[in-house]
């Protein structure tokens, strides 16, 4: 059923062209939170706004996942050259409702990673681990931290 608006086969592609490329741009706690002090890269949270103003990483930006266009992407990002810094519910554990696991293939960082990719967005950088709320060095802020 031919629909110009949805091209899997391009997904395909960005997927397996940005595979390796991905995997060295997952970065360790200690290497995200020194990619966080810097002044030209965006922190990005693509899950939901009600999630999002439970808990984030300090200093991050919302823009659900679900919103992304090219203009609310250039609204938030200032150029596809820019470094972002994106992270979802998987890389942490100890918060089980504003960071709910997702199923491992679900991952909202592999979706936003491609998603991102798709927009011509080259500069992507993502937290690796998955990290306990309590332990992680990893500031948090909104309603759900004390």
């Amino acid at each position: 059923i031919p629909n110009p608006l949805i091209d899997y086969k391009t997904f395909q592609k960005i997927v397996a062209d940005s595979a390796s490329e991905r995997e060295t741009h997952r970065l360790t706690e200690a290497q995200f939170i020194a990619a966080m002090a810097a002044t030209n890269a965006i922190l990005l949270d693509a899950r939901t706004t009600m999630r999002f103003q439970m808990r984030h990483i300090r200093g991050a930006v919302n823009l659900p996942f679900t919103e992304f266009t090219a203009a609310s992407l250039a609204n938030v990002i200032p150029t596809r050259a820019t470094k972002i810094l994106i992270y979802c519910n998987n890389n942490f554990i100890g918060a089980p409702i504003s960071l709910a696991s997702k199923a491992p293939a679900a991952s909202l960082n592999v979706s936003t990673y491609t998603s991102l990719r798709a927009y011509g967005y080259t500069n992507i950088f993502e937290l690796g681990p998955l990290l306990d709320i309590h332990t992680t060095k990893i500031p948090f802020e909104g309603a759900e931290v004390k």
